[in-house]
């Protein structure tokens, strides 16, 4: 079990293992990364890294949790600040892309994470929708959100909606495929004056936010009948 430093040199002692093992792993990968990088590129002993974790897998989940934990403050800061529901969930969404524009291990621990520790990988999304899930419970008492959204359901959906964006655009970047190169007729080249500050073009987060108020709004269209089942 990861040990509590007790001063607050090993507050940082144990910070700064953290923060390079995140570069580490998502830069080797798991299998590749060892205590060995971990500790040469920290700067500490091996005896030093034993104090606070006992392998790489504890380490490695622990920079899961990290990450997690840092996510949603990232999120929970900006969608607080807002005025309603609406406003909350695009405060939300960017908050979510310029986090995954400034630390893309985000996206390179989790995926590891499925592999190597699925119970953490499980927990890194449970812990976003239990938010996700009680701010939406709140706004649609409030009546700023059909009353009809289940909660759970389009929490979950909408996590959906905001890894995927993150992923083409902020992971993978602006025209750019996963092997580097462009789409038919373009060159797979970099922003120009590197990353988005939002994470991801202002156009993205706008037709992505669309789709968002079009499935929360108060006010919709009520849905026909299902042919042969309930309405």
């Amino acid at each position: 079990m990861s040990a509590v430093p007790r001063t607050e040199r090993g507050t940082r002692t144990r910070a700064r293992i953290l923060e390079v093992a995140t570069e580490v792993f998502a830069g080797h990968g798991y299998h590749d990364a060892s205590i060995v990088k971990i500790t040469e590129a920290a700067g500490v002993g091996q005896g030093t890294f034993y104090l606070y974790f006992s392998s790489k897998q504890e380490v490695f989940e622990e920079v899961a949790k990290d990450l997690n934990s840092r996510v949603r403050r990232a999120m929970l800061a900006a969608s607080s600040a807002a005025g309603d529901r609406l406003a909350a969930e695009r405060a939300g969404f960017r908050a979510f892309f310029r986090f995954t524009a400034e630390n893309p291990a985000l996206y390179r621990i989790m995926r590891q994470a499925e592999f190597v520790a699925p119970h953490v990988l499980r927990l890194h999304y449970e812990r976003i929708a239990a938010g996700y899930v009680a701010g939406l419970r709140a706004a649609r008492s409030r009546g700023e959100i059909g009353a009809d959204v289940d909660p759970e359901v389009a929490a979950w959906a909408l996590m959906g909606v905001g890894e995927m964006v993150g992923m083409r655009w902020v992971l993978w970047g602006d025209g750019a495929r996963p092997d580097g190169t462009g789409p038919a007729g373009g060159t797979g080249a970099p922003r120009a004056g590197g990353p988005h500050p939002d994470g991801v073009p202002e156009a993205v987060l706008d037709a992505a936010m669309l789709l968002v108020e079009r499935a929360l709004a108060p006010h919709r269209t009520p849905r026909p009948p299902i042919l042969g089942g309930t309405p």
